[in-house]
């Protein structure tokens, strides 16, 4: 490749040439990027453990911190014995309505001689009279008493739910690694207090990378999505390594040449954006700069 510009701006410089290579120039220049996931806190409290390392790599699902889980138990604690208490209120409930019912049977069977000694002119009416509103009486106290269950059963369904929204709580209280990647920054330490979606760390695949370059019109109309390329780097002793790589994205919209690009000639041009994925064999880094061949 001709030696027509310097390093740096080889870093920069936008693909605005021909797809026409027969002059073996590069159809378009950029760097390399990776899809990077912020991972922040999902519950409020002090971190207590953080193993997170920059430039480590972890597998998705690695446990590498832990938030203050204390205050979250001790509700659970609470809950569940508040939880127990109404639920010895059955109990009493049953014990009420079997004392009820066992008066309730007494004066049934009052008012039935009663009843008997009236028709004879043994005994008065008001005596009757005066059995029938007792029963009436506790009626109205047993069902009293029988609708505080379905109270009880509703308490306890929201002690439930307040119960497994602090186990969810607890849960997220873990701090995992969400995709197999490395760590490009740690931003939280031990013992700092954070809160929910407040940054914690940043992770990127590397297993496969994003060359972006910005193509011209003409180019942009002889490239379509899932289209293979080749991507070149510098290698050792002068000479250039070639990836396979396949178009995956394009800019939906033109712009002009972004303000890094080196001459004043190329900034006012239209591009657009080009994204191509390349599988990483652990030479490619993230912001290696990169040329695109079509």
């Amino acid at each position: 490749m001709k030696k027509i510009i310097g390093i740096s701006m080889l870093l920069l410089l936008v693909g605005v040439t021909s797809c026409d290579n027969g002059e073996g120039i590069a159809n378009g220049y950029g760097n390399f990027e990776a899809d990077e996931v912020v991972v922040s806190a999902k519950v409020p409290g002090e971190i207590i453990v953080f193993m997170v390392n920059e430039g480590m790599k972890y597998k998705m699902g690695t446990l590498v911190g832990v938030i203050d889980t204390v205050p979250y138990h001790l509700q659970r604690s609470e809950l569940a014995a508040n939880k127990k208490a109404l639920s010895s209120k059955f109990s009493g409930v049953d014990a009420q309505l079997v004392v009820l019912k066992t008066e309730k049977s007494n004066l049934e069977r009052e008012q039935r001689r009663l009843v008997e000694l009236v028709s004879a002119g043994a005994a008065t009416s008001q005596q009757l009279e005066d059995i029938e509103g007792k029963i009436k009486v506790l009626n109205g106290q047993i069902s009293s008493v029988r609708t505080q269950n379905p109270s009880i059963h509703s308490q306890i369904d929201a002690i439930d739910s307040k119960l497994a929204q602090l186990e969810n709580t607890i849960e997220n209280c873990k701090i995992t690694i969400p995709v197999s990647g490395v760590i490009l920054n740690k931003i939280a330490e031990n013992h700092e207090y954070t809160g929910p979606g407040k940054p914690l760390f940043k992770i990127a695949n590397v297993s496969e990378l994003n060359l972006r370059v910005y193509l011209s019109p003409n180019q942009i109309a002889k490239i379509e999505l899932g289209q293979e390329v080749i991507v070149k780097i510098d290698g050792q002793n002068g000479e250039m390594m070639d990836y396979p790589g396949t178009i995956s994205w394009v800019s939906s919209e033109a712009e002009f040449t972004p303000k890094t690009i080196q001459t004043k000639e190329t900034r006012v041009d239209l591009v657009y954006a080009v994204k191509i994925r390349v599988k990483n064999d652990g030479a490619l880094k993230i912001g290696m700069p990169a040329e695109l061949w079509l």
